[in-house]
């Protein structure tokens, strides 16, 4: 399968948008990781280089978003998150601001890197912001259709991408509406809701449960904010389970936000495939997925057992 990195797509993205004169890009020190550089190369005179300094990016596009202009700042997904916290809490997401903050290197997968740099909890911290939509594109492909979308929003966006490269699931031409899933899959037996790259997780973990006979039904959920209760509704009150698939810690993030949802709709058996409670450490990307539990083998005995505790209303359907 062809693998592309989301975040090179989010640079062309960028490009595409930089005829835009109301768009500026800010990065804090990692242009060449983040790939904003492609949009400095397209529009250098509305780019700019605030160094490693986040609570000061977040002040500055505070002010030009208040000013008028559409404002998309990055860095590393640790960075974005986490040390801002309080400038975009009350510069970004009280005022309503038109800042989209678009974080890189997100996940376990970030490898070598190490704890330091491989964030597990950003969709909660973003997730609990009034007013802020939160998005995690499934591909290279959707990644790039977010981005468009986000800078057609009017308000506070925060969408985390990868480090690696991950596999294509989607067309190129692949069609981004912010708080809509999308249902990849049709199953009768056991909902897997996947955000991120581990959507192609679930794909390849319905293909294993096929072959053991269980249908599973596959659901892209790319926007964890607001999330998309009606889809999850309707494909657990005919599955009568489901499993969240994450590459993030299963508190506060889409696991979380989904178990809102099925307690207060159709409460049934669920599981949370996730970090869980525990940083990361260093080492390969495939290696570390394994570690922490992040395989389609993962979620396919996740899947099992889920159904194994399916109320018996459920069966036979």
């Amino acid at each position: 399968m062809e693998k592309k990195a989301q975040r090179t797509y989010y640079g062309k993205a960028l490009s595409a948008l930089a005829s835009r004169e109301d768009i500026v890009v800010l990065d804090a020190d990692l242009a060449g990781s983040t790939k904003t550089s492609d949009f400095k190369k397209a529009a250098p005179e509305r780019f700019i280089q605030v160094g490693i300094a986040e609570q000061n990016m977040i002040g500055v596009a505070s002010g030009l978003a208040a000013s008028g202009k559409t404002v998309f700042a990055s860095t590393f997904g640790v960075f974005a998150s986490g040390r801002p916290w309080e400038q975009i809490r009350l510069a970004v997401a009280y005022p309503k601001l038109n800042v989209k903050i678009v974080a890189t290197h997100c996940g376990i997968s970030v490898g070598e890197d190490g704890a330091s740099h491989q964030a597990l909890e950003d969709l909660a911290l973003m997730r609990a912001l009034p007013n802020m939509v939160v998005i995690s594109p499934a591909d290279a492909h959707e990644a790039y259709a977010a981005t468009m979308a986000i800078a057609e929003y009017d308000g506070p966006c925060y969408m985390r991408l990868g480090r690696s490269d991950v596999p294509v699931i989607l067309p190129e031409d692949v069609k981004f509406t912010i708080g809509k899933a999308s249902v990849l899959r049709n199953g009768k037996d056991v909902t897997l809701i996947g955000t991120g790259q581990m959507v192609e997780a679930c794909i390849e973990a319905a293909d294993i449960l096929e072959g053991k006979g269980l249908s599973a039904e596959v659901i892209n959920m790319s926007t964890v904010k607001p999330l998309d209760s009606e889809t999850v509704t309707a494909s657990v009150k005919k599955t009568g389970c489901c499993v969240t698939a994450e590459e993030h810690s299963i508190i506060g993030g889409l696991g979380s936000a989904v178990a809102d949802a099925v307690a207060s709709n159709c409460p049934v058996p669920m599981r949370m495939i996730g970090t869980k409670d525990t940083f990361g450490e260093s080492g390969a990307p495939a290696d570390l997925m394994k570690k922490y539990g992040l395989t389609a083998g993962d979620i396919v005995k996740a899947a099992e057992d889920a159904v194994s505790k399916k109320p018996k209303k459920w069966w036979r359907r």
